[in-house]
């Protein structure tokens, strides 16, 4: 008898413990399908062709031909790396800044570099504001106040539901964009809209897209600077071309206008075509997603500009996977395109030592062609 009743109450016990166990199972289960409900059903891109704000008032004289002036492209990394920070998508186990003073520090470095270089035009990538990534530091804000006698447009390319990912230091939610700032005021800006993956991988592959600004010139023509910053992450050969297809060709409609064009920002590709293994002594396979720069794809009329001052001395990007050293993987992915009546005088990378981010800025020193050359092609 007494065995029986033991016997029956270990296996009740057995049977509420399966209860229980069953039970949390289910409830993660739910949990899970609602997280996965909550990212996906958040997602939303932003409409193309959005009209931006431009904030600030710059001088308002139209610019000059013949007259020599400089831009800058910089990609800041959200203000997290460090040279010691490494990014858990590049292979390393960071997904936020080590902390708020660094992400102050960092842009407060970018900024005195802007101000020692002192560009005409600023073209600057991945400006975080409210993002869990960088303690929720108004970068832009950062920004715009420094640099009071500047107008400014933002084009939003980042606006993450809560990533539950890593686990130990979820990514969180994100906001960021591409900031452009100009001492000459901008007269109107439009956000375009980049294609992006159709799988589920698009809610860690940005809203991608580009920002065009349009400036006025002495001429009654416009300089077009286009601010870009394309796809890096899993993304397919394919999905890249439609991406620079769409920028070309709203490169090459504001050309036959008769426009000036200046497009910068991190192409997310070898820019040279053959950096990686200038600047490495073995490119590793999981390197492979920096793609040779489409050449063939610029349009007429159009050219890179990579005659670098120092000559191919300094990478603009590196791999995070590791703290930064000379083992570390580096390549050149940002810089300028412009249109042949952008007269560049000047271009190098500037060998900041990744100080403040995984980029080293970029500048260019250019003249706009007095408009004969633009009345030639115009009568072709």
């Amino acid at each position: 008898m007494e065995e029986n009743i033991e016997t029956n109450a270990r296996k009740n016990k057995q049977r509420r413990l399966r209860t229980v166990i069953l039970g949390l199972i289910a409830g993660l289960v739910l949990v899970l399908a609602g997280y996965v409900t909550y990212v996906i059903v958040s997602y939303d891109r932003i409409e193309d062709s959005q009209v931006l704000e431009v904030t600030g008032r710059a001088n308002t004289h139209p610019l000059q031909t013949d007259t020599e002036y400089t831009a800058i492209t910089y990609n800041i990394g959200f203000g997290a790396y460090t040279p010691d920070f490494t990014f858990f998508m590049d292979g390393g186990t960071q997904s936020w800044a080590n902390s708020k003073e660094s992400v102050i520090d960092c842009i407060n470095g970018d900024i005195a570099l802007l101000k020692q270089y002192q560009p005409n035009f600023a073209m600057i990538q991945e400006v975080d504001f409210d993002s869990t990534r960088s303690y929720h530091v108004d970068q832009v804000k950062l920004f715009r106040d420094a640099f009071p006698d500047a107008c400014s447009t933002l084009a939003v390319n980042y606006h993450s539901a809560f990533l539950f990912y890593p686990i130990l230091q979820p990514h969180g939610a994100s906001n960021g964009g591409l900031l452009t700032l100009s001492n000459t005021q901008i007269s109107s800006a439009t956000r375009r809209s980049l294609p992006v993956l159709d799988s589920l991988a698009k809610i860690v592959d940005l809203d991608r897209c580009y920002s065009v600004n349009r400036i006025k010139i002495e001429n009654g023509k416009e300089l077009v600077v286009f601010n870009a910053h394309l796809s890096a992450y899993g993304t397919d050969s394919d999905l890249q071309a439609q991406q620079i297809q769409k920028l070309f060709g709203d490169m090459r409609q504001e050309y036959e206008k008769g426009n000036y064009i200046v497009c910068a920002g991190d192409f997310n590709h070898d820019f040279l075509g053959n950096s990686k293994q200038l600047f490495n002594d073995e490119v590793l396979e999981e390197y492979s997603w920096a793609a040779a720069f489409p050449d063939k794809m610029i349009p007429e009329h159009f050219q890179k500009v990579i005659d670098y001052h120092s000559g191919v001395t300094v990478p603009s990007c590196r791999n995070c996977d590791k703290p930064y050293g000379p083992d570390c993987f580096t390549l050149i992915v940002d810089g300028f395109i412009v249109s042949d009546n952008v007269q560049p005088t000047f271009v190098d990378v500037i060998d900041n030592q990744f100080l403040y981010s995984d980029h080293n800025p970029v500048e260019m020193k250019f003249k706009l062609v007095p408009s004969d050359a633009q009345t030639q092609f115009e009568s072709n």
